[in-house]
């Protein structure tokens, strides 16, 4: 089996700690590795590196190099530049249909996610696989079991057991749901039936190759071309000509909301699964009590409960009387707010573009 790790995001939710000249994929945030490094070595040893692939920016792939010297460099897949999921998945499969159409292909998104139950989780992808190789047209998705109402996860809705695989019950599936409010969380917290989308799923090349075709034509016509010239003399020429043309469209818009559910199968397990792609998520990720601070640098604390402060100077930051804050403090700038404010980051970083502040991005 193949498997793809995608690592081109900027990462704007855990600014300032990650930006666009160095996304929190290649940041030691919660260990001496960057989260690159543990993304890919959760792998390790049941897979090999010739089987792993990483999918990135341009301006990115040297870091990639840097931080895995044991990836052949030809497993490095690059898009000229971002272009949303759908085309950058879209890349991947125009690849590895022409190199291995039949092979079970795993494509996890975010090389900043945490597994904390890596041997469950190596054991869910080999049995995968094996469904996969009896079903090639069947995507098969990993989803984890929720830990507590997240209002902040897509979700994936999942019906009766069908059979189990190496004691792995295996599902039907139904559907997706987007982030709910509070009380639909809640309910799907204890159903029985929903599951946090991870955006890993396991299926063959050929098969999603068919489903760009069916269901995104004008995407599947460019990516074609791209195809076509794959390992040729004027693959860089074409990829980097047409590549920029493609449409912006998440993956679950041109693919897998349009896809026959009857073609999907479901394994949702507790994989202590993290995505550290925000400071409220690296907080419950990294505390075992809901009120428990979580701290990195020189930090002194008196009376505060249930935040986070990340200090990347050699300042002392004090805090007293703290309740559900992020701190954030680095050479050239500050970041203080509520943790219910972290989902506001984001967009506060795109509107520095254009202004005195966008080296800060």
């Amino acid at each position: 089996m193949k498997i793809v790790l995608f690592a081109g995001g900027v990462g704007s939710r855990l600014w300032p700690l990650s930006r666009k000249n160095a996304p929190k994929q290649f940041g030691k945030i919660i260990a001496d590795r960057s989260m690159l490094q543990i993304a890919v070595h959760k792998l390790f040893p049941e897979f090999k590196w010739e089987d792993v692939y990483i999918s990135t920016g341009k301006m990115y792939a040297p870091l990639i190099q840097e931080q895995l010297p044991q990836l052949p460099e030809k497993n490095v897949i690059v898009e000229p530049e971002m272009r949303d999921i759908g085309p950058a998945v879209g890349l991947v499969v125009a690849q590895m249909v022409k190199m291995n159409p039949d092979e079970p292909l795993a494509l996890l998104w975010g090389s900043d996610h945490l597994v904390k139950k890596e041997a469950l989780f190596r054991n869910i992808l080999r049995t995968a696989e094996k469904i996969v190789k009896n079903e090639p047209d069947k995507i098969v998705f990993v989803g984890q079991k929720p830990r507590f109402a997240n209002q902040n996860l897509g979700y994936i809705e999942y019906g009766e057991e069908l059979v189990k695989v190496d004691n792995l019950p295996v599902h039907k599936f139904t559907g997706f749901q987007y982030r709910p409010p509070l009380e639909k969380a809640e309910l799907w917290l204890e159903d029985g039936r929903h599951a946090w989308n991870l955006g890993y799923f396991v299926t063959t090349p050929k098969f999603l190759w068919r489903l760009f075709e069916e269901f995104s034509p004008e995407l599947f016509h460019k990516l074609k071309k791209i195809h076509d010239a794959f390992g040729t003399e004027n693959y860089e020429k074409i990829l980097n000509e047409i590549y920029p043309t493609l449409e912006k469209i998440s993956f679950d818009e041109a693919i897998l909301e349009k896809m026959d559910p009857n073609a999907a199968l479901v394994i949702s397990a507790d994989i202590g699964w993290s995505d550290i792609g925000a400071w409220e998520a690296l907080k419950e990720a990294l505390s075992d009590k809901v009120d428990a601070n979580v701290t990195k640098g020189k930090i002194l604390l008196e009376d505060c409960r249930d935040s986070i402060l990340h200090n990347e100077t050699k300042q002392l930051i004090v805090g007293i009387d703290l309740d559900g804050l992020v701190v954030v403090s680095m050479d050239d700038v500050i970041l203080i707010c509520p943790k219910d404010s972290v989902p506001k980051i984001k967009k506060f970083v795109q509107n520095l573009n254009g202004t005195s502040y966008e080296h800060l991005a």
